[in-house]
């Protein structure tokens, strides 16, 4: 598949694409998981992107070794985010879950 796709010059657009959907889907499962779950779900972040890191190193595909190392940044950077979130919903800009006790911090 990388070699199709490298031929065609579409290796990099692919990886990019795939880059911005990573992103993207990032930003609705941290909302969600901070309504759902508090603080406590970075943790579950830092695992994930430790194990896609150490995944990203052991894969030989340009393309799977890309994406595993973009999903590993993206599950650190979504630790930051569920912080912020905490803020936002401090500010009122989203909805606190009501059934879910305030976390510690």
């Amino acid at each position: 598949m990388t070699q199709i796709l490298s031929d065609h010059g579409l290796l990099g657009l692919t990886i990019g694409l795939l880059t911005f959907l990573i992103i993207g889907i990032f930003h609705p499962i941290v909302i969600k998981s901070h309504y759902y779950f508090g603080l406590g779900c970075r943790w579950v972040f830092l695992v994930a992107g430790i194990a896609a890191g150490i995944s990203s190193y052991f894969i030989a595909d340009v393309i799977w070794s890309t994406l595993l190392g973009v999903l590993a940044f993206t599950c650190f950077w979504s630790i930051l985010e569920i912080s912020e979130q905490e803020q936002r919903v401090a500010r009122g800009w989203f909805p606190a879950n009501p059934k879910r006790k305030t976390d510690r911090k």
